[in-house]
């Protein structure tokens, strides 16, 4: 069983089918590559022009044709005198010899693909001297899969035959992923067209549902970040990358940009939705090398069970702190991630279910040290953008006057709302009640409107 046979039952298929075959581009034997013709005849299996030159030079194109066919058929003499059974069965030459050319062909993908599960050089050079042989018919689609399962299957695909195949846009269609990232990591244009319809689509389903006037509930901040990260987008891009670092480090800069340009924060979104699906996957040759895996993994699970303990805090404060000169770029993707919708949601909800908790215990907010690192968090998130345009990877100074008069001045409103909730609730006292309301009506305080207009935080 081998492609050689398989060509030749091609070849055969093509003169039962109409005696004639057609032409297609390609290069030369001794470098691997398709040459001029199907590929058959590099092989030294008679084609389509061969068989084209019989046909028009033969005084009998019958007897051409049936002397080409014994040539070129099945060589398997107990096979010859079962040929006249099948015609009296009504069953077309043409259908056999397909049906043979399928066999084999399958047979060899079984065979190729049983030596892809095996390890070492052996392996490698096996396929290589394979695609070697085969490369020549991959204009062939009959033959294709095989020349295709080949290159799957091996670790590194050389560059003459990748330069074949990225300028037919049918040859690239039909790659399998694995191929086509080695395309894609020399080539950041080629991959730049992959992966923009799908950012473009990510934004798109977001918006919808950010924006979606029928729905009546608020579902956006609803889904779990695992479940969102099964979304069809962030799965695509994760099989796209693989554990290709270049191809990731591409995407990244794909998203700072169209952050940069756009303002958009969902790219933000996307940028730590990629990075925990890949950690969730196990691409530790990704993960170990991004400087914001830990920190991530850190804020997701905060996100995902809706608290922040004392554990994590001090985990997230000390990656934080631990950022050393010469390392300040990595705060301008820690800001991204910060500035991801959910995670501001998350950082702006935990901080107010603190300062209801101190109203109730009458505790101050600059006593606690997890709503200071929450507002820190949010601060560096909300500078994103500003951070990512001037290149400039300084942490944000929070203002101190934001936690010692503006929540305070926040903790006050939320006293004066309680405090009319429960006079409500209380017998009937005209006196009484007229007082409690003055005392706790009127315009937020000062600093409560100066810190609304002033800070983004």
């Amino acid at each position: 069983m081998s492609l050689r046979n398989a060509s030749s039952a091609n070849a055969t298929t093509s003169a039962a089918a109409s005696g004639n075959a057609g032409t297609s581009g390609g290069a030369s034997a001794t470098a691997g590559t398709p040459t001029t013709g199907t590929g058959l005849e590099v092989l030294g299996i008679p084609g389509g022009s061969f068989l084209q030159e019989a046909l028009t030079s033969c005084s009998d194109p019958l007897q051409a044709i049936e002397e080409f066919q014994l040539e070129n058929g099945i060589l398997l003499p107990s096979l010859r005198p079962m040929m006249p059974l099948l015609d009296l069965h009504g069953v077309k030459r043409l259908d056999f010899h397909i049906s043979v050319m399928e066999a084999l062909r399958d047979n060899l993908l079984a065979q190729i693909s049983e030596l892809g599960k095996k390890e070492g050089k052996e392996k490698d050079k096996k396929l290589k001297d394979l695609l070697n042989k085969s490369f020549m018919v991959v204009k062939i689609k009959a033959l294709r899969p095989v020349v295709m399962a080949v290159m799957k299957h091996l670790s590194h695909v050389d560059e003459k035959y990748l330069k074949v195949l990225v300028k037919d846009k049918e040859l690239y269609d039909d790659c399998d992923t694995v191929v086509k990232r080695q395309m894609w990591k020399d080539n950041q244009s080629l991959f730049g067209d992959e992966v923009s319809p799908l950012l473009s689509q990510y934004i798109k389903e977001k918006e919808v549902l950010l924006f979606d006037q029928n729905n009546l509930t608020n579902l956006f901040f609803l889904p779990s970040p695992k479940v969102r990260r099964q979304g069809e987008v962030v799965q695509k891009l994760t099989h796209m990358i693989g554990n290709n670092v270049r191809l990731y480090d591409m995407v990244l800069q794909f998203l700072r940009t169209l952050f940069l340009r756009t303002r958009n924060v969902h790219y933000c979104t996307l940028r730590a939705e990629l990075l925990m699906a890949l950690h969730e996957t196990e691409v530790q040759e990704i993960t170990n090398v991004d400087p914001c895996h830990k920190f991530t993994w850190c804020v997701d699970a905060c996100i995902r069970e809706r608290t922040v303990d004392v554990k994590r805090s001090r985990e997230i404060q000390a990656f934080l702190d631990g950022i050393k000169s010469g390392q300040e770029q990595v705060l301008g993707d820690l800001s991204m991630i910060l500035c991801d919708p959910y995670a501001v949601h998350f950082l702006a909800t935990s901080s107010l279910k603190i300062l209801h908790n101190l109203v109730a215990t009458e505790g101050l907010p600059r006593d606690h040290h997890i709503l200071l690192l929450l507002l820190r968090m949010l601060a560096l998130g909300l500078s994103a953008w500003q951070m990512i345009d001037t290149q400039e990877f300084r942490e944000p100074r929070l203002d101190s006057q934001v936690v010692t008069k503006f929540l305070p001045a926040l903790m006050s409103l939320v006293v004066d709302d309680q405090v009319r909730s429960l006079n409500a609730k209380l017998p009937n006292d005209e006196r009484e009640s007229a007082l409690t309301i003055i005392e706790h009506s009127g315009p937020p305080p000062d600093a409560f409107q100066a810190y609304i207009s002033e800070s983004s935080v």
